[in-house]
């Protein structure tokens, strides 16, 4: 597998820092929650630490016998509880199938599962997940569970739930760590179950920011072969000042790059072509609405020059700790220009427009084509972005785009609208007159 993953290639160097903070709290057996900004590049990292070779003995030590389990919540169809034990469940399966440990082991933990499945029983599947554990833990094993975009689970947790998880760690007699990745701390995503009491011994919290030049153009490097473009080193020097380390940027500016199949361009018109892209936009609009209305206030503060309060400052705080907002000798300003751009042309759009966009177009013909019909995310994914599929799209950005059709679809007065399926996808239907 480390072979398909590109990130394993990356120089041990790579987000060192990053590594180094997160390597160190898993050696003790904490858990740990890498909080960022929407697409910042946490996946990215992970991938990185999960599969090089060299993170283990360099960041953790071989004195012990580590088993990184990647959940990814991704992989999720429906986004309940029950599927995310069943996905855990094969999630150690799968790690255990590649990993130096007796088979009478992995048997054990298949046929967990094998009857899991058959019973179709939640309690049963979560006791599967703790044997699973335990056993290896018996066999001198330490498992980290890897709970990857773990805020897709922000509206079905519960309070029964977070028992269950803390509950696998004291069966493990605390061996089992974790590590959660989320755009927000666990206490905001649903305070009424993961309090701040209960979390300071159950985790710490980690902020990953924009990546540094030298590990942007660590990334670069290692994709640019795909996109088939040349870029002279003062535009290079260019993209990655105007991206600023935010990874999702980097990689729809590679694709854009790669579409437009050129070899020679001005700053001017690089900057132009990666602004004025749709897909740059929606991204940009996921950032600003991922922030609250005190947050957003903040940043317009910011981008405008404005003084920030001691109030607003500690208000903002989450700006500052995942690199929106950087701070250096008092100067204040948004981590990149795009960003930036997006937010000071925030507003200029004229609403009433009923033309589709090309991604609106794309998912508008889907639907109608499959009239009366469940389309699922995976299908809307590989019809709408299959650019970026191997990237991920997030939920968010699908639920934008249909709010943008079903606003166009009503002003056009047409006779279609679009209904959602819950935790399936969305159906067009011919609208009642």
């Amino acid at each position: 597998m480390m072979g398909q993953i590109i990130e394993a290639s990356y120089p041990i160097r790579f987000r060192e820092k990053d590594a180094a903070s997160l390597g160190n709290q898993l050696k003790k057996r904490s858990s740990v929650v890498l909080i960022g900004m929407k697409r910042v590049g946490i996946s990215n990292f992970l991938r990185f630490f999960l599969y090089h070779q060299k993170i283990i003995p360099i960041y953790i030590g071989r004195i012990q016998s580590h088993l990184f389990i990647p959940v990814d919540l991704n992989d999720l169809v429906e986004r309940e509880i029950s599927p995310f034990w069943i996905l855990t469940l094969k999630r150690i399966v799968d790690a255990v199938e590649g990993f130096e440990i007796d088979i009478s082991t992995k048997e054990y933990i298949q046929s967990l599962f094998l009857e899991s499945i058959q019973s179709k029983d939640l309690f049963f599947t979560i006791d599967s997940v703790r044997r699973s554990l335990v056993r290896l833990v018996e066999k001198g094993t330490l498992p980290t569970l890897f709970l990857i975009r773990f805020d897709r689970l922000k509206d079905v947790v519960t309070s029964e739930f977070f028992a269950n998880l803390q509950g696998l760690k004291d069966a493990t007699h605390q061996k089992l760590a974790y590590v959660f990745t989320s755009f927000r701390s666990l206490d905001e995503l649903e305070p009424h179950v993961f309090s701040p009491a209960s979390l300071s011994v159950f985790c710490h919290n980690m902020y990953i920011k924009p990546a540094k030049p030298l590990d942007t153009r660590i990334i670069y490097e290692s994709y640019k072969d795909r996109y088939q473009f040349l870029l002279s080193h003062s535009l290079k020097t260019s993209l990655f000042d105007t991206v600023d380390g935010y990874i999702q940027y980097l990689q729809l500016s590679l694709i854009i790059l790669g579409e437009q199949n050129k070899t020679a361009r001005s700053k001017s018109a690089l900057f132009s072509s990666l602004l004025s892209d749709e897909r740059m936009s929606l991204q940009s609009e996921e950032l600003w609405e991922s922030l609250s209305k005190k947050e957003q206030t903040i940043l317009k503060k910011v981008g405008s020059g404005n003084t920030i309060t001691d109030s607003e400052r500690k208000e903002g705080d989450y700006l500052w700790n995942t690199g929106f907002i950087h701070e250096e000798k008092g100067i204040r300003a948004l981590f990149s220009p795009l960003f930036a751009s997006y937010l000071s042309q925030k507003g200029e759009k004229v609403d009433g427009e009923t033309e589709f966009t090309k991604k609106e177009h794309k998912l508008f013909g889907l639907l109608k084509n499959h009239l009366d019909e469940v389309c699922e995310r995976e299908a809307i994914i590989e019809t709408v972005w299959p650019e970026v599929e191997a990237l991920g799209v997030s939920d968010w950005a699908i639920d934008r785009l249909v709010a943008r059709v079903r606003v166009k679809l009503k002003r056009q007065k047409g006779a279609y609208e679009i209904q959602t399926v819950k935790t399936r996808g969305y159906k067009m239907v011919v609208g009642r007159e």
